[in-house]
């Protein structure tokens, strides 16, 4: 599968669902489904170029599936995230499930897996070296995952009402530890099956290589700043700006020692 017919598919798919939304949803829901597809469309991007289109469209349909699958059984048998219920605000279903949502599950786990790969091997695309390594870069692409979701959730719950919580009044900011175990849970089986379904391999670092591999970890920088600026209260900004700025700022650093290789191997 080459990459214009996977994008071809996605910009499709992403028409139809902004023009449907558009004519039956208000201007906030319309700029929040744009916002989740674009967040894909970069991330199906970079995925593509990192590790080719067919892995690519693997990724994006195991996200989406599995994303979906988790948050079908979780509005409807309170499996994973505890029982919740989707309102209106981010507009069509599919089932319970508002149909950015599997996007928005592909979209951050691309990102989480790119920063552990930085992390962890200061390549965008890790080594293949056997399960226990895979099963780490999984486990902290989770991290990552769910580290964005500290500030997204009581933000999406108590600011925008995108969903209600059954259980309201938990310990973190309104919210349950549950479902942050679910972020945990689910990001994980995500990535780990993308890793099982196609081994990653050292990826050179060409211009469309740089440029696919920063573009990840600037979307999660932008994410932590509109979260600094847009999320109450004011100790959430702060848990994002350590949370998730940390291991942005490495990622940086180590996309920088990435990226300059060719050009020392050349010296």
């Amino acid at each position: 599968m080459s990459l214009p017919r996977v994008a071809s598919v996605f910009g499709v798919f992403a028409i139809l669902l902004l023009a449907w939304t558009a004519q039956a949803y208000p201007w906030l829901t319309v700029a929040l489904v744009a916002a989740s597809l674009a967040l894909g469309a970069v991330s199906l991007w970079s995925a593509s170029v990192l590790y080719g289109p067919r892995a690519a469209a693997t990724f994006l349909a195991l996200g989406a599936s599995l994303g979906w699958f988790a948050e079908q059984t979780g509005s409807a048998l309170g499996w994973f995230f505890g029982h919740y219920s989707y309102t209106d605000v981010l507009g069509p279903r599919l089932g319970n499930v508002p149909l950015v949502i599997p996007v928005m599950w592909f979209g951050l786990c691309h990102t989480g897996l790119l920063m552990a790969n930085l992390l962890l091997w200061r390549a965008p695309v890790g080594p293949w070296r056997g399960w226990r390594v895979a099963l780490l870069a999984a486990l902290l692409a989770a991290m990552l995952v769910t580290a964005f979701d500290l500030g997204a959730d009581p933000y999406f719950v108590y600011q925008l009402k995108a969903w209600v919580m059954a259980k309201k009044d938990g310990g973190w900011f309104g919210e349950t530890v549950r479902g942050f175990e679910g972020w945990m849970v689910v990001s994980f089986a995500i990535v780990a099956a993308f890793l099982a379904a196609r081994p990653p391999g050292v990826v050179p670092a060409s211009a469309a290589a740089r440029r696919a591999a920063l573009a990840p970890v600037l979307l999660y920088a932008g994410l932590m700043l509109f979260q600094m600026v847009a999320v109450q209260p004011i100790a959430l900004r702060v848990t994002a700006f350590f949370a998730m700025g940390i291991p942005a700022l490495a990622a940086a650093v180590a996309w920088q020692h990435w990226a300059r290789r060719p050009a020392e191997a050349a010296a």
